[in-house]
């Protein structure tokens, strides 16, 4: 028998001690009031009292092991049983956050998207509830950033999840803002793989859809559609005529690419060559993009650089380019004054 199955009989043996003997127990005396409260059927719990049986370092280091084993199993079965517990509250994620322009008509296009703090005003009291927390991680090199979301309970186990992109040079902004805007999404997404979470309305991967939304909760939104017409063998005209302005626009703006809106527009009904053709078609060729006016109201509302930053976005868009000018210049006068 060799020195490590020695060790791993001294620890089988342990069980076997008699743990009424009147025999002096220095170590465990020692222990104070630590080994008062540790089980004896613990490994740790064994390990004080084969030290006070002069117990052997082999058996002392086999115990200890066995001690960090043990805990860590213990950990673990907690995470999950915590994780558990943490699914089972009805949590609701909305998406609230609008991005894009009003027509002329009163429509709106762009998409929606659950901001950050939202996200975790709804999941962090949660977790908090059941031993859970979470923190981000972010390293950034070649041009990538990479966020770390990880889940730790209080017995101290925890799981990761890990995204990467790169800055976002959407719209006009620095070099500061592309790092931060990115560090967010990124910091979205990972808590929500983290913890096994989706918004609401979450048609497709944060949106870029060219739909139009009244900002109301998805719920309230599916209750109040109308139902589509049964078995139709394309797109309605009429609706199709109705929605081709607005997806046109959205990919003039570059906020989906054509490809997008079809397989977006299939999922509702099936669409002719001629739909098809029309989607791809230029935005010129009679579906406007937004107006200098509808840009221009956008600048001038904008509370934030975030805000300004996605009304920046929709100038290229215009199809005038004295307008595209005056609207940079525009952008350029309200960023020196939500910065002054």
């Amino acid at each position: 028998m060799n020195a490590t199955s020695t060790a791993e009989h001294e620890v089988l043996e342990l069980e076997t001690i008699d743990r009424t003997a009147s025999a002096p127990v220095p170590a465990v005396q020692q222990g104070g009031a630590l080994a008062s409260s540790m089980p004896e059927s613990s490994p740790f719990g064994m390990m004080l009292i084969a030290l006070g049986r002069g117990a052997s370092l082999d058996l002392v280091e086999s115990a200890m092991k066995l001690q960090e084993r043990w805990e860590a199993n213990e950990a673990r079965k907690a995470f999950v049983k915590a994780m558990a517990d943490f699914k089972a509250e009805p949590l609701e994620i909305f998406k609230r956050k609008q991005v894009g322009y009003t027509t002329d008509k009163g429509g709106f296009v762009g998409y929606k998207h659950a901001e950050l703090s939202h996200i975790t005003d709804v999941v962090v009291p949660a977790m908090a509830r059941h031993g859970l927390s979470h923190r981000w991680d972010l390293q950034q090199g070649s041009g990538r950033i990479v966020v770390t979301c990880t889940i730790t309970h209080r017995l101290g186990h925890s799981e990761s999840v890990s995204l990467d992109g790169a800055p976002d040079n959407s719209g006009k902004k620095n070099g500061i803002q592309q790092v931060a805007s990115t560090i967010t999404y990124l910091q979205r997404y990972t808590l929500l793989a983290a913890t096994g979470l989706a918004t609401k309305d979450d048609a497709d991967d944060d949106g870029r859809s060219a739909s139009g939304d009244d900002g109301q909760d998805a719920q309230q939104q599916r209750a109040s559609a109308p139902p589509p017409p049964a078995g139709p063998t394309c797109w309605p005209a009429d609706l199709f005529a109705q929605r081709l302005p607005e997806w046109r626009a959205a990919i003039a703006a570059g906020r989906a690419k054509a490809d997008q809106v079809i397989a977006k527009a299939r999922t509702k009904y099936p669409l002719s060559d001629e739909q098809i053709t029309a989607i791809r078609a230029p935005a010129s060729g009679g579906a406007p993009g937004p107006t200098y006016a509808q840009v221009a109201d956008q600048l001038h509302k904008a509370v934030d650089e975030d805000a300004l930053n996605v009304a920046a976005d929709l100038i290229k868009a215009v199809a005038d380019a004295t307008h595209r000018t005056d609207l940079n210049a525009l952008y350029d006068k309200r960023r020196a004054e939500l910065n002054a």
